[in-house]
C-alpha cells in the first residue's frame, strides 16, 4: 500500500493555492510508501558504512559501527525481556547512546518514550506511569542516574540500563573523565534491576527479527509540553516518522547523500531534533556533529572547526550567535541550510544571521503531533518574511472557523490552522476524548490562529490559548512582539496578557535589551505608538536581564503568566 501525498485537499478538486509558488524542484504530490523507521538506519549502514555518522566531542563513529552497536543493543534488549510494544525510555542528553538505543528498541518492535532529563521528579514519575515505561536508558552521571533510580519501586519502571559517559569520549578524555569528573559519576547500585551497558552489549548482534506494521506500530510516545494540564503522549507511528524524514529529504533537493554534516545541539529527546537532526541525517547519510548542550562559545568554535552544512536550531540560538561580540572571528561559511523552528523567527535575527554566514535561514513550523514538520519556507524559492512557509509534500492546511471548528474559511481569512498529512499522529496515548477533540473532522486542530496569503504561504497570528482579550477586543501577542522587535536595541521579547480589573486583561511586554543598550519604557512606548493600535499597546513594560526559556531555547510564557497571576492575587488579598 502507498500513501498518496496530497489526498483529501479540496472537495471541489481545485488546485491547492500553495502550488502557485511551490518550489519547482520539490514535488508536493510525492508518493511515499509506508515503511518502518528502522529502514532508514538499515539503508545508511549498507550505503554509507565507512562514512562518519557521529562526531561527539571528537569521538567519531561510522555508520557501520553505529549499525553494529544497534544490532548488539537490540539483542541485549531482547535478552533482558523487552518485547514488541514494550515502552523503553531514553533519559539521556545528546550522546551516541541516544541514537543506538533509539534504533535498537525500534528494531525489535518496542516503543521509545523520550524523557527530558531536566524535568522535575514528579513530572518524570507521571510520564513513566502514564506511558508504562518498563526499561529506562540513562548515563552513569549522578545528575540523571539519581533521578531515574528514585523511580524504581515507586513506579512501573523495572530496570535501568546505565551507560558510562567515558565510553563515548575520545582518547584521552575517556581515561581522564573518571579522574577529573569522578564526583559527577553516580553511585550505581549493583542489583538485577540495574543493567550495565557493557554487559548488555556482549553478544553477536543477531537479534530475533520482528515484523513491524509501520502504519499501526507506535514508534515513539512523544510527550507534549504540558502547558495546559498534564503532558499527553502523542502516538507517532513508524509511518508518521518515516514520512516526515522523507518529506524533509524532498525539501532539501540539493543535499548530497553521504556528504552533509549536521550540527546537532538541539536535544534529541525533543521532537524537532529527533526528526530534523537525527532521522533526516540518518536518511541522508549525514555526519551528526553532536554536542551535549548549547553553550555559545563551544557551539561557535565547533561550527568554525567542524564545518557543518546543516544547522537546525531555534530563534534564540541564532539570536545568541548573531549578537556574539566576536562573531566575525568565526568562519561560518560552511553552513548551507539553517532551519528555524520552535518559535517565531524575528526578521532582524534572520537578516543579521544571513549577513554573517551567507546561508539562507528559513522559518519552519510543526507540532509534536505532526512528527513534527508541516511547513517550511523554501530554500530554492521565495522565503516570505513572517511566514511559516508552504506545506511539506502531501501536507494539506485548512483554516477553520474559530467558532464552530468545522467551516473551512476562504483564503485570507483568520481562523484555526488545521493539518492533514501522513506525518499526523495516530492519537494521544490512552486519551480517546482528547484525541477526538484534537482530530475532529479528520483533521489535526493545531490551536494556532493563522491565515493563507494569495500564494498559499501560511502566517501564524498567535496561539489560541495565548490570545489576550482586552475590553472585548482580541489582541495577538505575536503581533505586539513583532512590533517590539523592530526596535534596534531589543534582543528578546515576550508579551502576555495580565489580569486587569477594568479590561479583564491588558497587555504586558517583557523585554531583554542587547548587551550594553539603554532604553526606557517611555522611549519604547513612543517608538510603538506608530506601529500598534491603542488596544495593542503594552500598558506595562518590564526590562529583564534574561527571559524564561524552555530547554530547547524557546521563549516561554507560562512562568511569566504564573508570576503575574500571583502578583495580582497578592494585591487583591492585600486590598481585602
Amino acid at each position: 500500500m502507498t500513501q498518496m501525498m496530497g489526498a483529501g485537499i479540496d472537495p471541489g478538486g481545485a488546485e491547492p493555492v500553495w502550488l502557485r509558488k511551490y518550489p519547482a524542484d520539490v514535488n508536493w504530490r510525492k508518493t511515499i510508501s509506508p515503511a518502518p523507521l528502522t529502514s532508514l538506519m538499515d539503508h545508511a549502514v549498507k550505503t554509507f558504512a565507512d562514512r562518519p555518522a557521529v562526531d561527539f566531542l571528537g569521538k567519531i563513529l561510522t555508520f557501520g559501527e553505529i549499525g553494529r552497536m544497534v544490532g548488539q543493543a537490540a539483542k541485549g534488549l531482547q535478552q533482558i525481556g523487552v518485547k514488541p510494544g514494550d515502552r523503553v525510555g531514553l533519559f539521556l542528553p545528546n550522546t551516541p547512546y541516544s541514537i543506538v538505543y533509539y534504533y535498537a528498541a525500534l528494531t525489535i518492535g518496542a516503543t521509545i518514550v523520550n524523557f527530558n532529563p531536566l524535568y522535575a521528579l514528579r513530572e518524570i514519575e507521571h510520564q513513566v506511569n502514564d506511558s508504562g515505561t518498563r526499561v529506562m536508558v540513562t548515563l552513569d552521571l549522578a545528575v540523571v542516574y539519581d533521578k531515574v533510580h528514585e523511580l524504581l519501586g515507586k513506579t512501573c519502571l523495572e530496570r535501568i540500563i546505565v551507560c558510562p559517559m567515558a565510553g563515548v569520549l575520545p582518547f584521552p578524555k575517556n581515561l581522564l573523565f573518571p579522574l577529573v569528573k569522578g564526583k559527577e559519576i553516580g553511585k550505581v547500585e549493583k542489583s538485577a534491576r540495574i543493567v550495565q551497558h557493557k554487559a548488555l552489549m556482549q553478544n553477536d548482534g543477531r537479534y530475533a527479527p520482528v515484523q513491524i506494521d509501520p502504519e499501526t506500530a507506535v514508534a515513539v510516545l512523544q510527550y507534549t509540553g504540558g502547558t495546559t494540564g498534564l503532558p499527553k503522549g502523542a502516538m507517532l507511528t513508524h509511518a508518521n516518522l518515516h514520512a516526515n524524514a522523507r518529506q524533509l529529504e524532498a525539501w532539501f533537493p540539493d543535499a548530497r547523500p553521504g556528504q552533509e554534516r549536521t550540527m546537532v545541539v538541539l536535544p534529541l529527546f525533543h521532537v524537532f531534533a529527533m526528526t530534523v537532526c537525527m532521522n533526516y541525517s540518518v536518511l541522508a547519510g549525514a555526519c551528526m556533529i553532536m554536542l551535549p548542550r548549547f553553550e555559545l562559545d563551544q557551539v561557535l568554535e565547533t561550527l568554525a572547526k567542524k564545518k557543518p552544512s546543516l544547522f537546525p536550531g531555534v530563534p534564540t540560538m541564532y539570536t545568541a550567535i548573531a549578537h556574539h561580540p566576536k562573531i566575525r572571528a568565526f568562519d561560518l561559511s560552511s553552513i548551507n541550510y539553517c532551519l528555524s523552528g520552535g518559535a517565531p523567527l524575528p526578521l532582524e535575527v534572520k537578516q543579521t544571521f544571513e549577513k554573517l554566514t551567507g546561508c539562507t535561514l528559513v522559518e519552519g513550523y510543526g507540532l509534536t503531533e505532526t512528527s513534527p514538520v508541516t511547513h517550511c519556507n523554501p530554500f530554492n524559492g521565495i522565503s516570505k518574511e513572517g511566514s511559516i512557509g508552504l506545506p511539506m509534500p502531501g501536507t494539506t492546511i485548512e483554516i477553520v472557523d474559530l467558532e464552530d471548528g468545522e467551516t473551512v474559511l476562504p483564503q485570507g481569512s483568520r481562523g484555526e490552522i488545521c493539518i492533514r498529512g501522513p506525518q499526523v499522529m495516530a492519537g494521544y496515548w490512552n486519551k480517546p476524548e482528547e484525541t477526538a477533540k484534537t482530530m475532529a473532522g479528520g483533521r489535526l486542530h493545531t490551536g494556532d490562529v493563522g491565515y493563507l496569503d494569495e500564494d498559499g504561504y501560511a502566517f501564524i497570528v498567535d496561539r489560541i490559548k495565548d490570545l489576550i482579550i482586552a475590553g472585548g477586543y482580541n489582541v495577538y501577542p505575536r503581533m505586539v512582539e513583532e512590533a517590539v522587535y523592530l526596535h534596534d536595541l531589543v534582543e528578546e521579547c515576550t508579551v502576555i496578557g495580565i489580569p486587569d480589573e477594568y479590561r479583564g486583561q491588558t497587555v504586558k511586554a517583557f523585554v531583554k535589551l542587547k548587551a550594553g543598550a539603554h532604553l526606557t519604557a517611555a522611549e519604547l512606548t513612543a517608538f510603538l505608538k506608530e506601529r500598534l493600535s491603542p488596544i495593542e499597546m503594552p500598558k506595562q513594560i518590564e526590562f529583564r536581564d534574561a527571559l524564561p526559556k524552555t530547554l530547547i531555547g524557546k521563549l516561554s510564557k507560562k512562568e511569566l503568566v504564573q508570576e503575574e497571576k500571583e502578583k495580582y492575587e497578592a494585591r487583591r488579598k492585600a486590598a481585602g
